[in-house]
Formats: C-alpha cells, sequence, structure tokens
C-alpha cells in the first residue's frame, strides 16, 4: 500500500510540473496519419508470471458453525506443472488526451504440497485450533481467477518525452477455489458431538468482488531508439480495503509493433471475516504490444 501511495504521488508531482496542452507525440500522429481517424488502438497479449500468495476462508463443512482459514503460496516453479489454463491480454484506446484501456487476466491452476496447507479450524466463539502440518497427509488448492480492469484516462502532461495519464475506473475480480484434504485427525465440534471435520474430504467457495480505482500511468522516452520506460500505479476500494497495483519496467517501440519487460504486483485486502482475506500476484510480465 505504501509502496502505491508512493508511485502516485510522484507520478502525480511531475504532471503537476510539466502540464501543457496536448499535442500528440510524433510516433502517434503519424499513425493517427495513416489511419485516417484520429484514433490510436494497442492490442497487448501478455505473459505474466506472478507469485500467487492467498489466505481463504472456507466455511466448515454442513453442521459445523466456522471457518476453516487455508493460506496458498505457490510461484511458477510449483503452478506451471499444474496450470489448467490460463489467458491474459490488455488494450486501450486513444483520442487525443482522451484514453480508455482494459486488462483481463484469468487463470486456473492447482498449488500441492507445500504450496498449501490448512491453519486451524476456527468453531463460531471458540478459539482456534491449529491443524498441525504432520497431521495433513495430503492438501491440494485448485484456485481459478478472473480480474478484469477498466479505465478512462486523460493525459495531464506530454510531449516529445512521453506522457502521464490520470486514471478513474473499476476493477473487478472473481475467485473460485477448492481446497481438498486428507488430515489424520478427526476434530469434533464445539458441543462434542454431530458432525467432524478432518479424514478425507474438501472445502470451496466462490466469490466477486468489485473496487472502484483510481490512479496514473505514464510512458516515458529514453532516448531516441524507442526505448521508453513504462509507469503505472492504482488504488482503489469498495469490495475490498483496499486494492492495489504498481508496475515499472523497460520496453521498445519499433512503428507498430512494440515488446515491454516489466514487474507487475496487485493485490486485494478484505475484513478478517471475507472469504479471500488476501490474494497477491507479483512476478515478471512479458508483453507485445500491436499499434494501429
Amino acid at each position: 500500500m505504501l509502496c502505491a501511495a508512493a508511485a502516485l504521488a510522484a507520478l502525480c508531482a511531475t504532471a503537476a510540473r510539466a502540464q501543457t496542452p496536448y499535442s500528440a507525440p510524433a510516433a502517434e500522429s503519424a499513425i493517427q496519419a495513416v489511419n485516417g481517424s484520429g484514433f490510436v488502438f494497442n492490442v497487448a497479449p501478455y505473459l505474466w508470471l506472478p507469485t500467487v500468495n492467498a489466505t481463504l476462508n472456507y466455511k466448515l463443512p454442513p453442521g459445523l458453525d466456522g471457518r476453516v482459514p487455508t493460506d496458498v503460496s505457490s510461484g511458477p516453479g510449483d503452478y506451471l506443472s499444474h496450470l489448467n489454463f490460463a489467458a491474459m491480454a490488455a488494450a486501450d484506446v486513444r483520442y487525443g488526451a482522451f484514453s480508455l484501456l482494459t486488462d483481463f487476466v484469468y487463470t486456473n491452476f492447482s498449488a500441492t504440497g507445500g504450496a498449501t496447507h490448512l491453519k486451524t479450524v476456527d468453531f463460531l466463539g471458540q478459539p482456534e485450533l491449529p491443524i498441525d502440518r504432520s497431521a495433513q497427509l495430503g492438501v491440494g488448492t485448485t484456485l481459478k481467477a478472473t480480474i478484469w480492469t477498466l479505465a478512462g484516462g486523460y493525459a495531464v502532461a506530454n510531449g516529445d518525452w512521453g506522457n502521464v495519464d490520470v486514471l478513474v475506473g473499476l476493477r473487478g475480480a472473481q475467485i473460485n477455489a477448492r481446497t481438498n484434504y486428507s488430515l489424520a485427525v478427526s476434530i469434533t465440534g464445539p458441543r462434542g458431538n454431530g458432525p467432524a471435520f478432518g479424514g478425507i474430504g474438501y472445502v470451496g467457495a466462490i466469490t466477486n468482488v468489485w473496487n472502484g480505482i483510481a490512479g496514473v500511468r505514464a510512458r516515458i522516452k529514453i532516448g531516441d531508439q524507442g526505448f521508453y520506460v513504462p509507469l503505472y500505479a492504482d488504488v482503489g476500494g469498495g469490495g475490498s480495503s483496499p486494492t492495489w497495483q504498481i508496475a515499472g519496467g523497460i520496453g521498445y517501440q519499433t512503428g507498430w509493433v512494440g515488446a515491454s519487460l516489466t514487474y507487475r504486483y496487485l493485490a486485494f485486502d478484505q475484513s478478517s471475516s471475507a472469504m479471500v482475506k488476501k490474494l497477491s500476484l507479483g512476478g515478471p510480465l512479458l508483453m507485445a504490444t500491436f499499434t494501429f
């Protein structure tokens, strides 16, 4: 959160010092002249390999009141061999100083072994009951995450050096998680009778989170050889308190085609009673950009 706030402050300060009436950079003007519409479109498929960290609060099986906090921590070396499907792409359109951007991420993977474990059993109104890892004979989590961002932007500073846009929009996330377990323990409810938690079974849940966001993005040229620095930061709230994202790296554009390598970090934080208490994704991102 502090990192996102610092990035926002720094970029906004840059924009405030360099405000000018909008004038399309030379490359953008050339594309506008070719397509004749004044619009510039960017389509950018990408590959993002983040480390995924999540704290999930599953409800206990029927008949038991409470939750099962579960941790998932999986890097590319863990989940790539258990990746079921993934799709990632961004796009934007610009007309003069105005722009509209969207970003879509879908991933479906499994985390097994030490990448996931049940933390405790929390019966309502009772002290937490830790579940020793030695008693977790087998635990695996399948995580399906869909994250979509839509935002409108306005260029507050631009020139031959690049541009800075302010953004306002929304971000939605749907998280579908299921954890299968095999436990060498059986934990009875607080009354000592009725259903028990343990043995072989599963817990699962689906949740949707929507947030309003505000932020900035910038593209700063490095010399005249096509290299540039892409920067992005946003913060928001609503379903999460808060959600935030930062990204930065190095890019290269030649004509209608470009590529960039950045580091991207995206996080959601919610209340301790929410199904997804925390979710963060951070790692390298390789993007190809097609401009027309």
